[in-house]
């Protein structure tokens, strides 16, 4: 894979099986809550990073890099929030969710950001794809919020 086809990478799942976050209408979210991230009125942009680790990968570092590239994306204006989830197999997917193109392009042009890249490629995945998708529709639901 070359890298232009990584450029816009999150770099961020999180070791979890299976989490997610939410963010408010003011601030990005975090990890931490089990909630999606809020439909957001469009046009905002999706970035799609699936993965899989590589196997008996040393993955020491990996938790301190992932918890700096999720503060690190906060700072990026236009940054909306992040959905992470992963199966027993492996395979994880986080979406990252950003207002506009400008957004995805400073949090792809970081150069802590395109650091982590080269060591997620060079240590840590063993695949991944990268998929970046303008939102044209979006809705949301919770229960007993009518």
């Amino acid at each position: 894979m070359s890298p232009q086809d990584s450029s816009a990478s999150l770099s961020t799942p999180a070791s979890s099986a299976s989490s997610a976050s939410s963010a408010s209408s003011d601030s990005p979210a975090s990890l931490s809550s089990p909630v999606p991230v809020r439909a957001y009125d469009p046009p905002y942009y999706a970035v799609v990073f699936t993965s899989v680790k590589t196997e008996g990968g040393e993955f020491a570092e990996y938790g301190e890099t992932n918890e700096r590239m999720e503060e690190l994306v906060k700072e990026i204006p236009g940054y909306l929030g992040m959905d992470h989830a992963g199966s027993p197999g492996g395979l994880s997917v986080t979406v990252g969710y950003f207002r506009d193109a400008g957004a995805v392009e400073e949090w792809r042009s970081n150069a802590e950001h395109r650091a982590a890249q080269k060591r997620g490629r060079a240590e840590w995945y063993q695949r991944y794809t990268l998929h970046v998708a303008k939102v044209e529709r979006s809705h949301g639901f919770e229960r007993g919020q009518d």
